[in-house]
């Protein structure tokens, strides 16, 4: 019986002692015969293309490790051919429902009627006029229609010519009642095949074959469905089976279970501790494969989006290894073997690109608040920063959006009252941060977690949706101040004439507060000033230990000499977005502007933002992996900062050991700018963007930054909520549909 082990060995993941490098490595990993993880390839790479296609086969070989195993799921035709197809139904990853239209059949498969197309009807020959196509909709279907035909088991054999090759058989019971023989057909294509692994779900179909294998290299696999699955041979439950380990030794050599009989999850997304599964089968002489990767499915919170995390979690946790991972993505556990295992937290620093927080580790805490600033700080940020935001008291407060609704709870108390838009500073329906004191922020609203991939039901670690304290930019200056491992803080300073119109001098109150923390006048870390207003950093001038940040606020295809010369009177560096440096349709890279070679020919440097963890925040070409992206903006561009919500995944790239090695494996090359749009078939092509603009010196010559209002005292001391004011003279916006829920909260307030 499998039992749960501490989760201790999960969260050692990121605190192990460093170890020798994985290639030429003496020490043995933690897999049953000492060697590294094998990565196999579900259909080769089949979270891009249509699985089993040639063009996925060929992208796994030529992205992955060198003994990448490629898998093929068998089927068998009318005619007895085996061809590799990653479903018992031909619809799901074929276009035979258009070809073959209204020729579905309903079967018996494992005793559940199942309706669709199926290769027992058709011979070989017929389904040659078929193409291949993604069988996963929330996939790309861009390379649908590039020609991909099916193949044989003996087509990849001789024409891909894997490493090692492995056959899944999945239905053996429903082939043999349409009297197709899958045990024939295997010893058969074994003959002239050289097959390393045969895996199966059946327990009579891998007990008939023993004997043919027993004296061969080829390995006998039993797959293990869901745990409450019937398996069809002995009426038992997958569940049942993995008790009795012993018997499952008598028929294969190691077992293909799904992730989660390893690392199991709550109904929350999170992580359990693990079972004991690996090392009991281990003690039974039994390999263990994990099944269930892909880089674009939902993973645990745990991880923090990050795919490479939870490859190391199984690989690399200091308790045990499984002995290979079946993954739909192999770029990405070749990376985590090759480059990331056995890596401790004081390895030698390969990329020379500075690490900047966006709000902190704003992907696994509510930004800005204490939580995720000590996380960025654990996490390895060389740079944490502070969007400063004013309160009505004058007091500058760390803060990711000057709409309070944005990142705090403040939609749920009563200053919803405050309700206001005001077009100059892109507030819509908000409730802003100048209109209330800091006690009010502080007493009456928490934290809320910013979710921007809510479109997509990707919700970040919702367990501390609204965990962490609001700090000032004094107690932020104080925390970086004890803070010995990072290099310099980054303060962002927008909406300065607006709220100058309005009574706040916030670039004084930035300045004030570094003076009265001190930080101005200590020499071991750097002050970064951001802003998208270049008045502000004109006010601030060059000072010692101070960088002055330009940031563009839109995205560029182009930069003019004149304009760098402009910026470089007031800043010393340039934050830019993503698509200023690889523009992308419908995220499809398209190629590489000149902008961050040109800002550096000046003695600018480029910092580029926001990098995110989430497979939808980055192009297809980066293969739905953070690390591709940023070693493709760092190697490939060389730029100079990475802003991120996930300081620890950056971190995490700047030591990995590839970047160390002479020539670079192909799982950590930058990825060529417009080579996978390249091969989708024109029909599908994505119709031409309108191209980015060109930044010119009137973008960024602005008039200087307006003298500031002296406002009255403020009478509001109390939490009630104050009158509504607009500080930009518009009348306040209220939607009507907050009026009765307004009057229930201010009667629960007044009641309570």
């Amino acid at each position: 019986m499998w039992k749960f082990r501490p989760l201790f060995g999960f969260l050692l993941l990121c605190s192990v002692a460093a170890l020798v490098a994985a290639q030429g490595s003496t020490s043995k990993w933690q897999t049953l015969g000492g060697d590294a993880p094998l990565v196999i390839a579900r259909g080769g790479f089949s979270g891009i293309f249509p699985a089993s296609s040639y063009n996925a086969y060929m992208f796994a070989l030529g992205t992955g490790l060198q003994n990448t195993i490629l898998w093929c799921d068998v089927q068998l035709t009318k005619d007895g051919v085996g061809i590799c197809f990653p479903d018992i139904k031909l619809d799901n990853g074929s276009d035979i429902s258009v070809n073959q239209k209204n020729k579905q059949k309903t079967y018996l498969v494992n005793g559940v009627p199942t309706t669709g197309w199926f290769s027992i009807d058709y011979t070989f020959k017929e389904l040659q006029l078929l193409n291949l196509k993604q069988g996963i909709y929330s996939r790309t279907s861009k390379f649908d229609e590039t020609p991909q035909q099916i193949l044989t088991v003996q087509d990849v054999a001789t024409q891909i010519k894997p490493p090692a090759f492995w056959l899944n058989v999945q239905h053996d019971a429903f082939f043999a009642q349409h009297n197709l023989s899958m045990r024939s057909f295997i010893i058969s294509a074994s003959r002239s095949v050289v097959v390393n692994y045969i895996s199966s779900p059946e327990v009579n179909f891998l007990k008939s074959i023993v004997p043919r294998f027993r004296q061969s290299a080829t390995k006998l696999v039993f797959q293990f469905l869901g745990p409450n699955e019937v398996e069809p041979s002995t009426n038992q439950t997958y569940g049942s089976l993995l008790k009795n380990l012993t018997f499952v030794k008598t028929f294969a050599s190691g077992i293909l279970v799904p992730k989660y009989y390893i690392w199991p999850l709550d109904t929350k997304q999170y992580l359990l501790p693990s079972t004991s599964l690996v090392l009991d089968a281990h003690k039974e002489g039994l390999e263990v494969y994990a099944s269930g990767f892909a880089n674009d499915v939902d993973l645990p919170y745990n991880v923090s989006y990050d795919p490479l995390v939870e490859y190391l979690s199984f690989i690399d946790n200091g308790n045990f290894s499984v002995d290979g991972v079946l993954s739909d993505f192999p770029i990405t556990p070749s990376a985590a073997i090759d480059c990331f295992s056995h890596m401790g937290k004081n390895e030698t620093v390969q990329a020379n690109v500075l690490v900047i927080s966006k709000e902190g580790a704003s992907g696994d805490y509510p930004g800005c608040t204490d939580m995720a600033y000590s996380k960025a700080i654990s996490d390895g940020a060389d740079i944490i920063d502070c969007p400063v935001q004013m309160t009505q008291d004058g007091i500058p407060i760390c803060l990711g959006s000057i709409n309070l609704i944005e990142r705090t709870t403040a939609a749920e108390t009563p200053f919803i009252n405050l309700t206001m838009s005001i077009p100059e500073i892109n507030v819509q329906d908000g409730i802003c941060s100048f209109n209330l004191t800091w006690s009010q922020i502080q007493e009456n609203m928490q934290p809320s977690m910013y979710n921007p991939f809510v479109n997509y039901t990707l919700y970040r670690n919702p367990n501390f949706r609204n965990s962490g304290k609001f700090i000032q930019l004094s107690d932020f200056l104080a925390l970086a101040n004890n803070a010995s491992s990072i290099s310099g803080v980054l303060i962002g300073i927008e909406n300065a004439a607006f709220l100058a119109q309005n009574g706040l001098d916030v670039v004084g109150a930035v300045l004030d507060t570094l003076n009265k923390s001190g930080f101005s006048n200590q020499t071991s870390k750097k002050i970064l000033i951001a802003s998208t207003e270049s008045p502000v950093l004109k006010k601030i001038g060059k000072r010692n230990n101070f960088e002055l940040v330009y940031r563009v606020s839109e995205d560029i295809r182009d930069v003019t000499n004149s304009t760098i010369l402009e910026m470089k009177k007031f800043a010393s560096s340039v934050i830019i977005g993503k698509r200023s440096v690889f523009p992308t349709d419908q995220l499809f890279l398209t190629g590489a502007t000149e902008v961050v070679p040109k800002l550096q020919a000046f003695d600018l440097a480029a910092y580029v933002e926001p990098f995110s963890n989430e497979f939808v925040s980055q192009a297809w070409d980066f293969f739905s992996d953070p690390y591709v992206e940023i070693n493709t903006f760092s190697t490939a561009m060389g730029i100079n900062a990475i802003i991120t919500d996930y300081p620890a995944t950056s971190a995490r790239y700047k030591r990995n050991r590839c970047l160390g090695y002479k020539q670079l494996p192909p799982y950590m090359s930058p990825v060529e700018p417009g080579s996978l749009i390249q091969l989708i078939a024109p029909p599908l092509l994505p119709p031409a963007e309108a191209p980015n603009p060109v930044l010119t010196e009137n973008d960024v010559i602005e008039p200087p930054l307006p003298p500031v209002v002296v406002r009255p005292p403020s009478s509001n001391t109390n939490t009630t909520a104050p009158t509504p004011t607009s500080p930009s003279g518009q009348s306040a916006l209220v939607a009507t549909t907050f009026m009765s829920v307004l009057a229930i909260l201010l009667v629960t307030f007044v009641a309570s």
